[in-house]
């Protein structure tokens, strides 16, 4: 169903260029508030029976209660697997067309997950790595999970040896960590997709600078001053800021590619195909994250490669 779009139409690409979605069901991460709620009520308007998959139920149908068009409410805490396995045990919608990793924390002071994980890679990476592959087998079109220019920060590299850098841990470097696992996740995910032979696309995209409550939640008073100015000065408005999310959801594009605004410095504008550092291109990374994600997950890539 996805539309080719050729680069003058790309410059100018809204919501309301998005394709038909009827028919089509979408499970979003996150829809409750932000870029995933923006994404959300588009898709919906587009027509797709949209899944609000969300940690607290209640402010969950509260959004859909706002959204118009086909919805439902399912409670998913990525910081907890027991959480996360529930969801995708109890799936009864049939297909998903699209699965949307948009859920997401931001440079939090530290803390941990249920299972024990650094907060930002445990729910950012690893809560998405366990439901993708969990849900996979239900998935028939593309899976999209949202990173960020904050890649390109922090060490540039996963801390293998220790994720929770224990002893190093800052908000700022956790939190890059996390967004470069996105990536390199996304990367794999496609390379395992291709192996197997299946039609399904892994395709990853970042917001800019879009005003979102993700912000209000960091660990440093100064630091959320300073973003507080920076939406009001810089940023676009989460609408604008899900619009990558949404091209990677709906344009013909090669797995594994990367979606974000066409404005200096990626901070804001239309989607387009945008680059990575060297770090979330590496496949030897990929691959080592991969493993070690099946290892504190207990999940495994479910699909079995076509002889």
């Amino acid at each position: 169903m996805a539309e080719k779009t050729d680069a003058p139409e790309a410059r100018t690409w809204n919501a309301t260029h998005l394709p038909d979605f009827s028919g089509r069901t979408a499970v979003i991460t996150g829809a409750n508030s932000g870029i995933g709620f923006a994404a959300a009520d588009a898709l919906a308007r587009a027509g797709a029976h949209v899944v609000f998959a969300v940690r607290d139920p209640e402010r969950g149908r509260a959004a859909a209660a706002r959204v118009n068009g086909s919805t439902e409410v399912r409670r998913l805490d990525l910081a907890d697997l027991a959480s996360v396995r529930e969801f995708a045990d109890s799936w009864q919608g049939g297909t998903i067309d699209l699965l949307i990793n948009n859920a997401g924390v931001m440079m939090l002071p530290e803390q941990r997950t249920k299972d024990g994980f650094e907060m930002q890679f445990g729910t950012n990476h690893l809560g998405h790595f366990a439901l993708t592959n969990l849900l996979l087998p239900h998935v028939r079109d593309r899976v999209v999970t949202v990173s960020s220019g904050a890649h390109r920060m922090g060490d540039r590299r996963i801390s293998f040896d220790d994720p929770d850098l224990t002893g190093r841990y800052t908000p700022q470097r956790a939190y890059s960590q996390s967004k470069l696992a996105n990536l390199l996740f996304t990367l794999e995910l496609q390379h395992r997709l291709t192996e197997s032979g299946s039609p399904v696309r892994a395709l990853a995209a970042h917001p800019g600078w879009a005003a979102t409550n993700l912000q209000g939640h960091t660990a440093n008073p100064v630091a959320r001053v300073l973003m507080q100015i920076g939406n009001r000065i810089l940023a676009q408005d989460d609408k604008a800021g899900a619009l990558p999310t949404l091209y990677a959801a709906s344009q013909d594009l090669p797995g594994a590619s990367y979606v974000g605004p066409d404005g200096p410095a990626e901070m804001r504008g239309a989607p387009h195909l945008v680059g990575r550092n060297t770090a979330a291109s590496d496949p030897v990374a990929a691959r080592r994250l991969w493993a070690l994600s099946e290892e504190l997950t207990g999940v495994r890539y479910p699909l079995v490669p076509v002889a």
